[in-house]
C-alpha cells in the first residue's frame, strides 16, 4: 500500500476585460494509483503577475493572452484606480 499525492492543473479559464488566468488545481492522494481523496485549490494570475514558476500549461496560456495590449490596458485601469482612491 503506497500512499502518493499528486498536484493536477485540471481547468484554465480566462476572465474579464484584461484577461486574468484562473487556474484549479486538483490535489490528489493516491493509494496504489488510485484515487482516494482529492480536493481543489484555485489562483488567478493577472497580467501584471510573474507567472514564471506556474505550471507549463498556465505559462503558455498566460504568454498567449497577456499581449502587451492587454498589459498596458491592465496597468492604465491600476493607474487609475489609484487616482480614484
Amino acid at each position: 500500500m503506497a500512499l502518493t499525492k499528486q498536484t493536477i492543473t485540471d481547468k484554465i479559464e480566462i476572465v474579464g476585460p484584461y484577461n486574468h488566468v484562473q487556474v484549479r488545481e486538483a490535489i490528489q492522494v493516491l493509494e496504489d494509483g488510485n484515487v482516494i481523496s482529492q480536493s481543489y485549490h484555485r489562483y488567478v494570475v493577472a497580467p501584471t503577475d510573474d507567472y514564471s514558476s506556474r505550471d507549463a500549461k498556465v505559462q503558455a496560456v498566460c504568454d498567449a493572452v497577456f499581449t502587451a495590449d492587454v498589459v498596458q490596458a491592465y496597468q492604465a485601469h491600476l493607474a487609475a484606480q489609484e487616482v480614484a482612491a
